[in-house]
């Protein structure tokens, strides 16, 4: 196996969990005669019934810190876990998801794509209303140029496809969850979109995104976080989470919220957009290498990035276990609805 440094601590980590995790190899992934697995990770309780919150990283193969965030995280938790009273009651009330490195071949080959040369987030089957920005928005002209979203009549890439049955048989299947996607690349501040990113029109969700902000506000009140649906700043075709989110609506079917009815089934996909730029702006060095464009080159700025999200995924972590302590119904959830929109939207 070749050298991939987040590879190698994954699989560490698998090998120090080994009394707590569940482990499956979900597709392997070959680039020039070498096979790299896709991983899937779970702790805590099984149970059908309970919520779950799934994390997720490495669909950009250049954009490493994201699977950096998530394997630190991981690994605080299982050592935390062997003497944390108040985690391992958590985890009787809850199911994890890791999928930390969903496209070791372009992590490998230092490229976004995946080795086909194609954008595993403009891959899935989801087309824009309206226009998109050229090229960035997603396109079919050349698998050599970037955001390419792959032939029209094709299946979506393996990684996709693993990512997909992961996410509908883990998280779609129950009664609340939640998914956290890891990026960088984008603006000075980091942000937490939400869907839609084919569509500017509100999620019938909306009122559960503005209450889990306002949640996290009131717990840590100097946190820098930028909420918005990513069609806020463009379009794209072909989301993965747009289209798992799609897809979660339809198995809902008749039982989709109203404005002010409890949602039988709730699934929130976040995406964690690191901002990069600011990286740059205090290094522009970082410039000249790709690497340097999307992750932080200097230690104490990894290490800072690594200590400020965890305790992003902690909250999301406990805001899954007791979603039916802060989820509005009624006439609060119509008002929060009505709120978000102005807002966002208008």
């Amino acid at each position: 196996m070749p050298a991939l440094p987040e590879l190698q601590e994954l699989e560490r980590l698998i090998r120090l969990g080994k009394d707590h995790l569940e482990v499956n190899v979900m597709c392997e992934v070959g680039v020039r005669h070498k096979r790299f697995p896709v991983y899937q990770l779970a702790l805590g309780n099984p149970d059908p019934h309970l919520p779950a919150i799934g994390f997720f990283g490495g669909i950009h193969g250049l954009e490493r810190i994201g699977t950096q965030v998530l394997l630190s995280y991981l690994r605080g938790l299982l050592s935390q876990i062997v003497w944390d009273k108040s985690l391992q009651q958590i985890l009787q009330e809850v199911r994890l998801v890791f999928m930390p490195l969903i496209n070791p071949g372009g992590m490998w080959k230092a490229t976004r794509a995946n080795p086909s040369g194609v954008d595993l987030m403009r891959n899935a089957p989801v087309e824009a209303q309206g226009k998109v920005p050229f090229l960035l928005g997603g396109h079919r002209i050349s698998r050599h140029l970037p955001w390419y979203r792959g032939d029209e009549n094709a299946e979506m890439e393996i990684e996709n496809q693993a990512l997909c049955k992961v996410v509908q048989e883990q998280l779609l299947t129950r009664d609340f969850s939640m998914a956290i996607d890891c990026h960088s690349g984008f603006g000075l501040v980091d942000r937490i979109w939400f869907p839609h990113a084919h569509s500017p029109h509100p999620i019938p969700h909306l009122a559960d995104i503005l209450r889990l902000e306002e949640l996290f506000r009131e717990t840590h009140p100097h946190h820098r976080y930028v909420f918005e649906p990513q069609s806020r700043q463009y379009k794209t075709h072909g989301d993965i989470w747009d289209y798992l989110y799609l897809r979660h609506e339809e198995l809902a079917g008749a039982k989709a919220p109203t404005a002010a009815s409890a949602p039988s089934k709730t699934f929130l996909p976040l995406t964690l957009e690191m901002g990069s730029w600011l990286w740059v702006k205090k290094n522009p060095r970082q410039l000249f290498s790709r690497h340097g464009m999307f992750n932080p080159t200097a230690e104490h700025r990894l290490h800072r990035v690594l200590r400020r999200h965890a305790s992003w995924f902690d909250f999301l972590l406990r805001a899954s276990c007791a979603h039916h302590n802060w989820m509005s119904t009624g006439p609060q959830r119509c008002r929060m609805q009505e709120q978000a929109v102005a807002r966002w939207y208008r």
